[in-house]
Formats: structure tokens, sequence, C-alpha cells
């Protein structure tokens, strides 16, 4: 991104893929005016019909655009439209079309390139302001950059800044404290012991952490951890956690044990009737799938709690698409559906070493209560009494993720399992997915967790290529 002088009169010109990627980016420039380009309502024009999402977004900014015109005459069209924003500001709307245009003598001519025209002629005509084109293609910005025309990236669309990271769900105190003092001591608070039913609170009081937030792991330690337990209530100066079951040992779910603070905080999680989201990040081979699927077992099967195991994933290739594939709606997702697969064949397998998952009767029975479901079909669905997990999570846009969010009925547990390291969608960052968006938005929600887990158990072969390539 280019650094710019900006004015105090500002007019951000948008591209067409802002609108497409946000339809409320007219809403998110606090009190500047917004101009839309001729050429980009031509696109939008192109893009509107069928049934893709793309369609589904450049109608619903017709509309929003058709709304804000509606109401106007045609001076004050050509003065600016208002816009209403919640910030109680109120900047303007305008619609750049020249008759008269003059492309780049250099340049192909291109809606990127006319585009650049009309941002250029545009800041020839308001010297007294700052115009600034705003676009999420990065070659039409190094272009617009060479041209010495001022651009920016759509930053709105971030759940953190590129300065700052996901939150990790956790802090955890080294043994020997911070700056040589125990947890308690690195706390510097007052503790206060109940015990409620099967429970066990402290009741802290005194300055709590900044940077502490509700539904996120407290440990002493990594590994041999003494001091286990989640922040269910938290305020400037009070804070109230509840100590964690100990999943290592004997108390394992569905066969599964944990093996540090945060593999035993993520089965807490998952068996927690309180907790109805649950985002858990990490790298491959840090037992997200396996752990997920263990407590979905364990409440569906054992404890009857839910119904209903419904798996679901992004499909989206990691590298070149193979093309149609034959088949019911199960068939055409079982491609896709190797992870699955591969932990149900390691969850069922005994101390021999023996997996019953070939097994047609294991499959017949498990595959009763489990549906392995295409996120494309799930829109209009309300699901009720199911544990629903949602795969490579990374890969959905905060929109496709929200449609699938909002699936959950009456006693529904929702999981969402992802990696932003490795995203195969094309336009998506690690600040900008579906995943990252979800965690941002639900860090305070009493009744929401995460937590990124750390590599375990991973072979030399997989830690030495993450360390190589």
């Amino acid at each position: 991104m280019v650094r710019l002088d900006k004015k105090a009169t500002r007019l951000y010109v948008l591209d067409t893929n802002v609108l497409i990627h946000d339809p409320t980016a007219l809403y998110h420039f606090d009190e500047h005016d917004v101009v839309i380009p001729m050429t980009v309502l031509e696109e939008l024009d192109k893009h509107k019909n069928g049934v893709r999402e793309i369609a589904r977004t450049a109608r619903q900014i017709s509309r929003t655009l058709s709304d804000l015109t509606s109401q106007v005459t045609f001076d004050e069209i050509q003065k600016g439209i208002p816009i209403p924003r919640i910030s109680g500001e109120s900047g303007r709307l305008h619609f750049l079309c020249y008759n008269d245009l003059k492309p780049f003598d250099s340049l192909d001519d291109t809606p990127d390139n006319r585009i650049l025209a009309e941002t250029c002629r545009l800041r020839d005509e308001r010297p007294d302001a700052s115009v600034i084109l705003i676009t999420k293609d990065i070659n039409l910005r190094v272009k617009a950059a060479a041209l010495k025309v001022p651009v920016e990236d759509y930053l709105n669309d971030r759940a953190f800044s590129d300065s700052d990271a996901m939150i990790e769900g956790a802090q955890i105190y080294a043994s020997a404290g911070q700056d040589g003092a125990s947890l308690w001591e690195a706390l510097n608070v007052e503790v206060t012991v109940e015990r409620v039913g099967h429970h066990t609170f402290y009741q802290l009081s005194g300055n709590m952490p900044r940077h502490w937030h509700v539904g996120m792991l407290v440990s002493d330690s990594e590994n041999g951890a003494e001091f286990e337990a989640i922040v269910r209530e938290l305020s400037p100066l009070t804070a109230r956690l509840q100590l964690l079951t100990n999943y290592r040992h004997h108390a394992g779910v569905w066969g599964v044990h944990a093996h540090d603070s945060r593999q035993n905080f993520t089965l807490n999680l998952l068996m927690d009737p309180d907790i109805d989201l649950v985002t858990i990040a990490g790298n491959a081979g840090t037992g997200k799938t396996f752990m997920t699927l263990a407590a979905a077992f364990q409440q569906t099967l054992d404890a009857k709690q839910f119904e209903r195991i419904v798996f679901t994933r992004a499909p989206i290739p990691m590298g070149e698409d193979i093309g149609f594939l034959p088949g019911t709606e199960e068939e055409k997702m079982s491609p896709w559906m190797g992870a699955f697969h591969d932990n149900m064949d390691n969850l069922l397998r005994n101390e021999e070493g023996e997996s019953s998952w070939d097994n047609g009767a294991t499959r017949q029975l498990i595959g009763s209560r489990v549906q392995i479901r295409s996120p494309s079909f799930m829109r209009g669905r309300t699901l009720n009494d199911t544990f629903l997990i949602i795969d490579e999570a990374q890969n959905f846009t905060p929109k496709q993720l929200k449609s699938l969010v909002t699936r959950a009925g009456r006693n529904t547990k929702i999981v969402c399992l992802g990696n932003v390291g490795q995203i195969d969608t094309p336009y998506l960052t690690a600040n900008t997915c579906g995943m990252a968006a979800v965690v941002e938005r639900f860090r305070d929600w009493p009744h929401a967790g995460h937590i990124t887990l750390k590599s375990v158990e991973r072979s030399r072969l997989a830690l030495a290529a993450e360390e190589l390539l």
C-alpha cells in the first residue's frame, strides 16, 4: 500500500471487487464520500444473472443502490446522495460518469484501466480533496501506484490487523512464572475458592490482565500443569475461573486422552454443555479432528445428548480441480472426507492395532448417526439436536461461515476446525477468512471458546518439512 498524505476531504472510489466482497462497503467510510464509477455499475450488471454467490451479491448491491436513489431527485443525485451510517456521520454517494473519458494511450481498453482513468480524471477535477481508489485487486493496486494514482486495499473486512495475530485462547504461565514469580505472584490478586456442585471456582479480585478474555484457558504449565482453569466471568477488577476436568488419564473421552494443557482444554470445551460454539485452530497433526470426533461420539452415541453428527467442509482443492464427481451428495463429498475416515480408523483401533472401521456393521451403525453434508445445500436448514463439525473453516468467507453457524437450532453445538496458515481459497488471507472472523467476534461471548493447539506427536518428517520447505 502506498503511503498517502490525506486531506480533510476524501473521495473513496470503489472497485467492483470491493462491493462484491462486502456489499455493505458503502457504509464503512465514516464521514467521507464514496464514488462509484459507471464502469463498476456495468460490471455489476454483467454479474447479476445466475444462482452463484457472486450473482446474489451483485443483485444485493443493486437493490441497495436502488433504495438509495429511489427517494431523491436528479439534482440531489448530482450533488451526492446522503449515506446514513451507524456512527452518526453521513457521507455522500456519487456516481462517476464521463462521456468524453480519455483512456491511457499505452494501456488496453479494459474495465480496470477505465476505472484508473476515471479516478485520475476525478483527482484532476477535485484538487481540494484526496481521491483514493479502493480495490482488492493486487495487480490493479500495483498499476495504480505505477501511474501515481492514490490506491488502498479494503481493510474493513479484516478481523484483526497485520501487526496482530489471531488469539490463542490460552495464557500459559511457565512453572517458574513471569520474572521468576509463580502464577499467583505474577497475577498479584486476592483469591477465594468455592465449591458449587461438582465444580471448583476461583474468585479473583485485583487488576486483571488486559489480554484475558471470557472463555480462555489459564494454566501454570504447557504439559504437567497443576492449575488449569477456564475464565467464566471477567471485569477489569474481578474474574471467576472454573477448574477444568482432567482428561489425561482415567477420565478419557471415548478412549481419547489429553497430552498437554491445550488438548485438555479442548476436550473440556467440547464436552461442556454451556459452550455452544468451539473454534479449534492448529497445524496438521495437533489432534483437532481426532478429539472433536471422539467428543461427538461420546455425547451422541453414549450420552445421547445429540441425535446426530453432521460433518461438513469446504470442497476446495489444494491443486487442480479433478472435475465432476458422480453419485449422491455423500458420494460426491467422499473425496473431501479423507480426514474424517483417517480419524475414524484411528478411533476404532483396538489395543492389538486392528480397526473395525472397515467392518460393514460398524460403518452402518455409525453411519446412521453421522451425516456428511456439502455446505452448498445447508442454506435454509435448521439443525436441532445436532453436533455440527465444520472442517477446514479457514477456507470459508465470513459470510459463508455465518450462513453455517446460523443453522444452529435447539440443542445444537458447532465446532469449527481450521488452520489459517493453510488457506486454499483465492482472495482470503489469515485475517480476512471466516475462521478469523468467528474467533474475533465471539471472543467475549460466554458460550463460546477458542484454543490454538501446538504441535504434538508429529513425525520427524512432518516437522522437518515445515521448517525446510
